[in-house]
């Protein structure tokens, strides 16, 4: 699946974009990762869907972008309750990117707050495991609480079988150590993934994709790997995947420290894009308001004013 790639980094930051709905977050996701003075470019994964005005504003801020295919698996399943999980399954793309080496793939509801070039030089397993090794990637774990008391979601999804529930005692080393991969539910949240692209791997993932089980997949992806390669992740600290609820007090505000967190990800609705700054209904979404703003006043003075 290789392909000629946007830039000549053979390592790369990712976020895949299907409409204009997120395209304010790549934006500003862009523009806070450059703030802080990564290394690496950001490049714009872009599907079918993504449409003639999105790829002018990418193109007037020199963005590269890469198109890819929209994955889903064989057998489909009713999302209705959760419709971005039909989007999801192509977050699955960067292990195929076998054009470079080492690749972060970043959900565009994120804000970097701190630089995380680190993620590119850490140890993973090489392509020439294959997928059998224990560090095929790396990823924070999924919240599984449930703090908003979805009724569509699992029974099994409650504090006691969240891997940040067994930090709570110990929140120093959580701003340094994920817990093991395996605890709990073993599931990672897609967010943000550390990757080395490897065809071996991928089809390990395409394979799965063609299997009647994907059906009970609640979390597409993220369920997904969860399942293939179960404890055979590197669990990363929460502070690269900042799950905006783990603040909220009662869900893991037991560790959430503001000034370690590297990245934070404004999961669920409302997105910080969707309310008006003077009017959050949360103070980390000030902090989104706060790089946008800063984002649009810095393109304003490069003529750049297209309302995203």
């Amino acid at each position: 699946m290789a392909s000629n790639p946007p830039v000549e980094s053979k390592k790369v930051w990712t976020t895949l974009i299907t409409n204009t709905a997120y395209l304010t977050g790549l934006l500003t996701l862009d523009y806070s990762l450059k703030k802080h003075g990564t290394a690496y470019p950001l490049v714009a994964l872009y599907t079918d869907t993504f449409p003639p005005e999105g790829h002018k504003a990418l193109d007037e801020r020199g963005i590269p972008k890469q198109h890819v295919k929209y994955l889903l698996p064989k057998v489909s399943k009713d999302f209705t309750n959760d419709p971005r999980f039909y989007d999801c399954w192509s977050k699955l793309t960067p292990f195929s990117l076998v054009e470079y080496d080492r690749v972060v793939q970043l959900d565009s509801d994120m804000v970097a707050l701190q630089n995380m070039d680190e993620l590119m030089e850490m140890e993973l397993d090489p392509p020439s495991l294959a997928g059998k090794g224990d560090k095929v990637f790396a990823a924070s774990h999924a919240c599984v609480c449930n703090p908003l008391k979805k009724p569509h979601y699992p029974k099994n999804w409650i504090p006691e079988n969240c891997a940040f529930t067994s930090q709570h005692d110990t929140p120093d080393d959580a701003q340094i150590h994920g817990a093991s991969p395996a605890f709990g539910l073993g599931m990672p949240n897609g967010g943000l993934q550390v990757v080395n692209p490897s065809t071996e791997v991928y089809q390990l993932i395409v394979d799965q994709l063609s299997q009647d089980t994907t059906m009970d997949y609640d979390f597409a992806d993220q369920s997904l790997l969860g399942d293939v390669f179960h404890g055979r992740w590197v669990a990363l600290p929460y502070i690269y995947n900042a799950l905006k609820t783990l603040r909220v007090q009662g869900v893991h505000h037991q560790i959430w420290r503001d000034d370690k967190v590297k990245n934070v990800h404004y999961i669920l609705s409302p997105k910080p894009w969707d309310e008006k700054p003077e009017a959050t209904s949360q103070e980390s979404h000030d902090w989104w308001w706060a790089v946008n703003t800063e984002r649009l006043e810095a393109e304003k003075k490069r003529g750049i004013d297209d309302g995203f």
